[in-house]
Order: C-alpha cells, then sequence, then structure tokens
C-alpha cells in the first residue's frame, strides 16, 4: 500500500500511533522491529547526529538523504520533519518535490522564520500567520494527487502566546492541512484545549525533558489526538549508551565490562539482514 494511504488509514482507525524518532536507517529498523506502526524522522536527532544543534544548519538535499536512507530500512510509514521548508512558498514547494522522492508519507512544515530553531530552544522567531498560510496553500498545490499527508506545526505558544497558537493552527487548518502540531503546550490545560477546540486529527510532541509534561497514552488518546512523536530519546539513551561503553574501554582497553549491556554479535547482524544478504549474494553467484 501507498504509505501516505497507509497513514491515513491509521489514523482514520482507533489506533493511536506512536511515532519514535530515529536519525538513520538502523535506528529506524530499530523502531520497526519492536512493533511501532510509524516512524519519525527527526530532523533535530539527523542534526545531531552530525554533531550539531537544531538550528537549520542542514541543508534540503542533506536532509532527504538521510531521509531516503530511513524511508529505504523501513515498510513503516515515514513522518518526516520539514522545518521551515527551507524558505519561502516556492523554496517549500521545491523541498515537496524532494520529501515525495524520498517517500516520506507524511512532513510537518513549522511558521518560524528561517533558519529555524528546535521547538523546545529559546528565543524563536515567527513568520507572519499570513505567510504560512500562503505556503501551506503552495506546498498543497503540489500535493494535489498525491496522498502525502501535511502537518502544520506552529510554534506560536513560546512567541505570541496560547490564544494566538489556536488562532494560527485554526487558520492553517482553514489552508488545507490535513494535520494540525502545537508545538511545545506547557500544561495539561492547554492539551486539553488543543484537543477540543482544533478540527481534524492532531499530533502532539512527547519526549522527556522538554517544556511540555509528558501524559499518558490512554489520556492523549481519550482526548482525541492521532499521532504522537517521541523526537530524541532513543538518540538520547544511544549517547548514553556509547559513553558508557567508551568509558570501559578507556579503562580497560576492551568492553568487557559493559558487555551485558551490548547487543551481541550476531543479533546485531540479524537486526540488518546479512543472512538474508547472504542468500542473495549466492543466488547471484556464478
Amino acid at each position: 500500500m501507498d504509505q501516505g494511504l497507509k497513514l491515513r488509514k491509521l489514523i482514520d482507525s482507533r489506533e493511536l500511533i506512536i511515532a519514535p524518532g530515529c536519525y538513520d536507517g538502523l535506528s529506524s529498523r530499530l523502531i520497526e522491529q519492536s512493533g511501532f506502526s510509524a516512524v519519525y524522522a527527526s530532523g533535530g536527532a539527523i542534526a545531531r547526529s552530525r554533531a550539531i544543534p537544531d538550528m537549520g544548519l542542514i541543508s534540503l538535499n542533506e536532509i532527504t538523504t538521510r531521509i531516503s536512507e530511513i524511508v529505504d530500512a523501513v515498510k513503516l510509514p515515514v513522518i518526516a520533519d520539514m522545518d521551515t521548508g527551507y524558505g519561502n512558498a516556492l523554496n517549500a514547494q521545491h523541498a515537496v518535490y524532494a520529501y515525495q522522492r524520498a517517500g516520506v508519507a507524511a512532513f510537518h512544515i513549522e511558521d518560524q522564520t528561517f533558519p529555524k530553531k528546535c521547538g523546545h530552544y529559546a528565543n524563536k522567531g515567527l513568520v507572519s500567520k499570513l505567510e504560512f498560510v500562503q505556503k501551506i496553500r503552495a506546498v498543497k498545490a503540489v500535493l494535489q494527487e498525491s496522498s502525502t499527508l501535511v502537518i502544520a506545526r506552529t510554534d506560536a505558544i513560546a512567541v505570541e502566546g496560547f490564544p494566538a497558537a489556536i488562532e494560527r493552527a485554526t487558520a492553517y487548518a482553514e489552508a488545507g492541512a490535513d494535520i494540525l502540531f502545537v508545538e511545545a503546550p506547557t500544561n495539561l490545560k492547554q492539551i486539553e484545549k488543543i484537543a477540543e477546540v482544533l478540527p481534524g486529527p492532531k499530533l502532539i510532541n512527547m519526549f522527556h525533558g522538554g517544556k511540555t509534561p509528558l501524559i499518558s497514552t490512554s489520556i492523549l488518546k481519550d482526548l482525541g489526538y492521532k499521532i504522537i512523536i517521541v523526537p530524541s530519546d532513543m538518540q538520547r539513551a544511544a549517547i548514553h549508551a556509547m559513553s558508557t561503553v567508551l568509558k570501559a574501554i578507556k579503562q580497560d582497553g576492551d568492553s568487557r565490562a559493559v558487555a551485558e549491556q551490548m547487543t551481541s554479535f550476531d543479533e546485531r547482524e540479524k537486526i540488518v539482514g546479512t543472512a538474508d544478504y547472504m542468500k542473495k549474494e549466492a543466488l547471484y553467484s556464478s
């Protein structure tokens, strides 16, 4: 099934979609093998995998190359981060073509000024509501014959306040956004209000240590949220694990002291499908 249609089918069902954030093919494969129904290609995690912050420093070509690797590694629908669309409305249309070639099921585009910042950083700036409405219309014009879903994200809570965020999100829905994403609500009351007053499917960002309190999936489902993304927790766990192994290697010259915390050689090869590749190699050998 077309990945956009697959995601639409999930949204139309009673299932709450939890999409952990990945940053490469291996991390996306682990999400799939853990039984999730969708993958989130996190722009912030992809940036940090290159040892740079989430501040709009990666080019369109760089991020779509990585997203293509993520899409190729799994059969699940991939929800991707498109930042601000990499410029004005025409830049955003150009970005849509690149994301479609990468094979994403959906992407979110945000109303920050370019270059953007992580939604949980300080000192963000916004474009005008009208400018972003026009950007959504430009993006939707490209997607008339496509099943790819457009997620409109607003970062207005931290910049203009909660009522302005609701006003912006409502306008973005009217402009044609398929899903709404109000970034960084700071309390349960705001989370409840977003679900109550905004039309259509809603996405929420849940990760440990951000501005948004962690709310149980059962409550979010009852409120009517359809998608939860967890952008960076897996990468943060990987950073911690790698640091632990490096400390052992530095001290002992090898990793035996933390061997039980590591995936085995055989388990690693199973994850990447080495046996299947070996069979193919034998099949096509003379």
